[in-house]
Order: structure tokens, then C-alpha cells, then sequence
């Protein structure tokens, strides 16, 4: 008994090493990992520059605000001094006083606004401020101090000095240098904010375009492994490689969308209780919702299901597609077996993202035209890319890369040719496979 527990200890440590992770997809979890973490920072930078932009309009606008009563209670004092001194109307004192009251209150409220730790030019103007509409407002009380003592020739003289003529076009000058400052400052936390946005929708491709890499990569990893497995053990170690292969592929999609899950999560939560962060927050959550139906769709369908191709390059072209990026689809019903969806999906996603980076999408005003049509047993495809005026075209690689490898692989599973031309506009690419399955 003992002797057969011990020999059955070295199978059942040898299976558990067989079952553990290997190297190579601990470094695809590292890699999309990364990815995610990356995004994580920019959205959360973009949600933080908004936020930053929305305090200064706040400030930019309350300052302003301010400097305006300021002007405004100072030339209805004025209005009201000038009255006053010329028909000794006691009714004009009351604009006056009002005036002045307003004058020092929203002067305390500039002050509690700007708060202390300013820049120097900032201080010096605040200070021209108060120093100026003081000098005014203490020549407009002297003068109706002299009014009131009936000193009407020295009230008429100190009226017509250059004393607060000189104190109100100082005060005026001051306030339109921090009002110009206040707006600069406003333009640069937009500007800042707008470009923290404009990074969101590469970021977000590229991290697309990382995890579909590593569910191709590891596609590709189980598919080699399996074939090892049925060279050395036969048809029952076949067997139990693809159903490893299948548990593996469910496991990364299972991590794929937590990983999508808790991204939307913490775009959500870093604006909760923020309802002005909401339009950004929504704009970033559907490109989210868009990504995360992408990748469902080109995990495919079972056997015996179907999949519609108008569906299948909706999907696969929506987290790209927006107003500068055109598309034409044109096209009648065209239903695919459910083992097309993967190789397909594949390859429409290849093409998207080089759309992006290098072919017609790469630049404003490109436009994506995507033609398909089914004749007899057999469907037909055609890519084309036409890019803008000035812009550069895909240039034809001088030695294969993963995408022309992905491309031959499909072809072989889609049981047809995908063909590429490099033109003067951009890249075709036509398709033809048949609709009645591909390489088993």
C-alpha cells in the first residue's frame, strides 16, 4: 500500500506541473496588465485636469464677476457725488452710500477669492486696486463733505482736479490687466483638459489592440501545445490538451472582462458625487462599452450557431468610428458559421487598428469603405481605404509580420484567400472564403 501511494505521488505532482501556468502566459497577463494600469493613469489624469478646469472657471468667473461690481459701484458713487454736488439734492447720497457699501464688500470679497498665496503680478494688481479705489472713493466723500458744508467753490475746485479723474482711469486699467490674466490662466487649465481628453481614444485602441495580441498570442500557444500533446500521447492526451486550451482561452476572456469591469468602475468612481464630470465621465464609459462588446463579438459562436457579418463589422469598427473617422458599409444579408467568427474577427480587427495607426483613420476626414456580398456557397469581402488629401499611405512591409501571419492563418480557417494591394489612396484588401465552414 505504501509502496503504491508513493508512485502514485510522482503522477499526480508531474500533472499538477502540467496544469500550472507557464512562463509565456504569465507574460501575456504581465503585458495586459500593464496596458491597463497605463490607461488607469491617463483616465484618471483626464478626469483630474477636467475637474481642475472646472475650479478655475468657477474662480475665473467669480473674480471677474467681482472686478465688475467693483467698477460698477464705483461710477454709481460717481453718479451720485456729481448729483449731489450740482443740485444739493440729498436724494443723490443715497446711490453714493449705496455704492460705497458695494464698493467695500465685493473689494473684501475679490480679496477672500484671490486668497493669499498669489503671484506677484496678481498681488501688485489687487493691491493697484484697492490703493486706486480708495484715492476715488476718498476724493468722491470729500467732495460731498465740502457740499455739505456749503464750501460749494472748494467742492467745485477739488471736482475739477485731475485727483480722481486719474484714481478712476488707474482703477480701470488695473482691472482690466487681472481680468486679463484671470481669462489667460482659464484658456490654459481648457487647453490642458482638452488634451487629456484627445489621449483617451489612441489609449484605449492600443489597449485593444494589446489584449486581442494577447488572446491571438495565446490562441496560438494552445493550438501548439495541443498539437505537441497529440504527437507524443495520442488521441486521449488530444483530448485533455483542448480541453487545458479551452479552459485557458475562458479564463484570460473571464479576465479580460473584470480587467474591462473594474476600469469602468474606477472611471465611475473617480467623478462620483462630481455631477460636472459626468459628460466626460460618459463619453469614456461608452468607448469602454464599445470595447468590451468588440472583443465579445471575436470570441465567437458556437459550432452549430451563426453569426451576421453587418453585425460582426459593426462591432468590430465601432470604438474607432466618430465623426472625423467615415465609414461606408454597403451590403446585403450575409450569415456566417458560427467557427467563422474568430478568424474573421481577427483579421477585421488587424485591419481597424493599422486604419488607425497607419491607413486611412490616421489622420481627420479619412474614410473606411467596407463592401461584402454572397455569391452561391461563397462570400465576398472588400476592404478599401481612401485616405485625406496629404496623408500618407500604408506602405507595403518589406518582411512579414504577425499581422500578415494572423492573415494567412485565417485564410486557412476561413477555407478561402485574402488578398492586399498597397495604392496611391491607401490599402484593399479583398476577401473571398466560403460560407460552408473552413479548415476543421
Amino acid at each position: 500500500m505504501k509502496r503504491e501511494t508513493e508512485s502514485r505521488a510522482p503522477q499526480a505532482r508531474l500533472h499538477w506541473w502540467q496544469r500550472a501556468p507557464r512562463v509565456p502566459t504569465l507574460a501575456l497577463f504581465a503585458v495586459v496588465a500593464l496596458a491597463l494600469l497605463g490607461t488607469f493613469a491617463l483616465i484618471i489624469a483626464t478626469v483630474e485636469a477636467e475637474r481642475t478646469q472646472r475650479a478655475q472657471a468657477a474662480r475665473t468667473s467669480a473674480i471677474l464677476a467681482s472686478l465688475d461690481e467693483i467698477v460698477r459701484a464705483t461710477i454709481s458713487g460717481e453718479t451720485g457725488q456729481r448729483g449731489y454736488f450740482i443740485t444739493s439734492d440729498t436724494r443723490y447720497l443715497a446711490p453714493f452710500r449705496d455704492g460705497q457699501i458695494r464698493y467695500v464688500a465685493e473689494l473684501a470679497k475679490l480679496r477672500r477669492q484671490m486668497g493669499d498665496a498669489l503671484p506677484q503680478d496678481q498681488a501688485e494688481l489687487l493691491g493697484d486696486i484697492a490703493r486706486l479705489g480708495d484715492a476715488k472713493w476718498a476724493e468722491m466723500a470729500g467732495v460731498v463733505a465740502l457740499v455739505e458744508e456749503r464750501r460749494i467753490p472748494d467742492a467745485h475746485a477739488r471736482l475739477l482736479s485731475d485727483e480722481g479723474q486719474l484714481a478712476m482711469d488707474g482703477l480701470r486699467k488695473a482691472v482690466a490687466r487681472l481680468e486679463t490674466i484671470e481669462r489667460a490662466r482659464l484658456d490654459e487649465a481648457v487647453e490642458r483638459a482638452a488634451s487629456s481628453e484627445a489621449r483617451i481614444l489612441p489609449s484605449l485602441a492600443a489597449l485593444f489592440v494589446v489584449i486581442v495580441c494577447a488572446l491571438a498570442l495565446g490562441l496560438w500557444q494552445a493550438i501548439r501545445k495541443a498539437e505537441a500533446e497529440a504527437l507524443a500521447e495520442g488521441a486521449a492526451a488530444i483530448s485533455e490538451a483542448r480541453d487545458r486550451a479551452d479552459l485557458l482561452a475562458k479564463e484570460l476572456n473571464h479576465r479580460v472582462k473584470n480587467l474591462f469591469a473594474v476600469i469602468l468602475a474606477i472611471v465611475k468612481m473617480s467623478a462620483r458625487g462630481d455631477t460636472a464630470a459626468a459628460p466626460a465621465v460618459d463619453r469614456i464609459a461608452k468607448r469602454i462599452h464599445a470595447l468590451v462588446t468588440a472583443h465579445e463579438v471575436t470570441q465567437g459562436a458556437g459550432k452549430d450557431q451563426t453569426v451576421d457579418f453587418a453585425e460582426l463589422i459593426g462591432k468590430v469598427i465601432a470604438p474607432y468610428r466618430s465623426s472625423t473617422e467615415r465609414c461606408e458599409l454597403e451590403g446585403g444579408e450575409l450569415t456566417l458559421p458560427g467557427r467563422h467568427a474568430v478568424p474573421l474577427g481577427l483579421v477585421l480587427h488587424e485591419l481597424a487598428t493599422n486604419a488607425v495607426k497607419y491607413g486611412a483613420w490616421s489622420a481627420p476626414g479619412g474614410l473606411l469603405r467596407i463592401r461584402w456580398e454572397r455569391e452561391g456557397t461563397r462570400a465576398k469581402v472588400i476592404w478599401e481605404e481612401i485616405g485625406t488629401t496629404g496623408s500618407s499611405a500604408q506602405a507595403e512591409p518589406g518582411r512579414e509580420g504577425f499581422g500578415s501571419a494572423l492573415i494567412r492563418s485565417s485564410e486557412r480557417q476561413l477555407g478561402g484567400t485574402i488578398a492586399r494591394r498597397f495604392e496611391a489612396s491607401g490599402i484593399v484588401v479583398e476577401m473571398d472564403f466560403t460560407l460552408e465552414g473552413g479548415e476543421a
